[in-house]
């Protein structure tokens, strides 16, 4: 590693160590001794020295000083030097652990916090690779990141595609381009058996979403001659294998075209038989659904965040009582709803609460549980890198008494 590098000095408050020194790694404006040390002259994404009350070196961390959450801790070792060999041996890591579980190089390789890279995501897809820095000093550092999976990795094509509300509290913009190399218009992912193609600079976030890939697979088992209702279906990462594992009839439900005319391609390339396409807002779709009194045996409710920050977080969470309810009544007896969250605002226990006002209708069980695959890691102390919440809910069926 590098040589020591003497970085500018951030103090803490009294007692304001104790978060970090429990592991986590997010650091406070709030937190910040600014009589002691001036949050407000630090150069906005550079590298700071964070240290207690008493001078104790606590490590280094990005810093934005015009945000409520002005650090994030890059490494408890305040003597490195955060450069492009930093980052080589922190992608390495995160790499070989990748390497350990996954046999094809279609997964996340970098995510955040839980790969010590704190405001980062990379997903890769075979030879290109699709960076989502969420962080002013992430985007900072992106040449530093770029030039680092070059080395590692010699892919054909970075692509930087960046957005959403994390990098807007950051002040950054959305950014959307080839960093090196060549990025076709389309890229392919195989999972689960079947070969998918995505549009990385239109699609959502990175393009595709790995997080789900182990809860995709659990349901293959229960798909064959079975009626399946996938609702926000995006490219038919749910929907094409549960087709190709034998499903008798699925129906896909997506407000977006452009997705909706991908999944149909999908299937054709996985040469399943034709799903059938509903383009429309999901809400609506189930309540339809629900008033021509159509079941279904295998539902899958997967929204995006309904809760994007803590003031969305009465109405998104009324919005998931009211999704799972109507899942629910749609739901044959002897049926299975997978049911899913991604607010990491919205915790499991008030999911369950909202899953249990649906279930006063019925007989229902949560049979399982699911959350983010393992090239997701989840740091032990930063809860805030546990996002992905999913239950497995089956309808008990009635059983007429054997005649005398």
């Amino acid at each position: 590693m590098s040589a020591t590098h003497h970085y500018p000095v951030l103090r803490l408050r009294p007692k304001e160590d104790r978060r970090l020194r429990a592991g986590h790694l997010w650091i406070y404006s709030n937190e910040i001794d600014v009589t002691k040390t001036p949050l407000h002259g630090m150069i906005p994404g550079s590298v700071c020295r964070i240290e207690d009350a008493q001078g104790k070196a606590i490590g280094l961390a990005h810093i934005n000083p015009h945000t409520l959450l002005c650090g994030r801790l890059l490494s408890r070792d305040p003597h490195l030097l955060i450069d492009e060999a930093f980052y080589q041996e922190r992608l390495h890591q995160a790499l070989r652990m990748r390497e350990k579980f996954f046999s094809a190089p279609f997964y996340r390789l970098v995510h955040g916090e839980g790969d010590g890279l704190p405001g980062l995501i990379i997903d890769r897809y075979e030879d290109t690779l699709v960076m989502q820095p969420g962080s002013l000093g992430m985007d900072r550092d992106i040449a530093l990141v770029a030039n680092a999976l070059q080395a590692l990795l010699h892919p054909t094509g970075i692509l930087l595609k960046a957005g959403g509300a994390a990098r807007r509290l950051e002040g950054l913009e959305d950014r959307v381009e080839v960093l090196f190399g060549q990025v076709p218009e389309r890229l392919q992912i195989w999972e689960n058996d079947c070969l998918f193609e995505m549009d990385p600079r239109g699609g959502q976030k990175t393009g595709w979403f790995y997080d789900h890939r182990a809860n995709r697979r659990r349901l293959l088992s229960y798909a064959p001659g079975r009626r399946v209702l996938d609702c926000f279906a995006y490219l038919g990462a749910f929907s094409i294998p549960l087709a190709k594992a034998g499903a008798l009839e699925v129906t896909a439900v997506d407000s977006s075209a452009p997705a909706l005319a991908l999944l149909e391609e999908n299937a054709r390339r996985n040469a399943v038989a034709p799903i059938r396409i509903m383009h429309d807002d999901a809400m609506e779709a189930l309540a339809r659904l629900r008033d021509r009194g159509e079941q279904f045996d295998l539902i899958v409710l997967d929204p995006p965040a309904l809760i994007k920050s803590k003031k969305d977080f009465k109405e998104g969470s009324i919005a998931y009582r009211r999704f799972n309810d109507l899942a629910m009544r749609l739901l044959a007896p002897g049926g299975i709803l997978f049911t899913a969250s991604c607010s990491h605002h919205l915790n499991r226990e008030t999911l369950l609460g909202q899953i249990a006002f649906g279930a006063q209708r019925g007989d229902y069980a949560i049979i399982g549980e699911g959350t983010q695959d393992m090239d997701h890691p989840i740091h032990p102390a930063v809860p805030e890198s546990s996002y992905l919440k999913g239950f497995y809910i089956h309808r008990r069926e009635l059983i007429a008494d054997e005649p005398e």
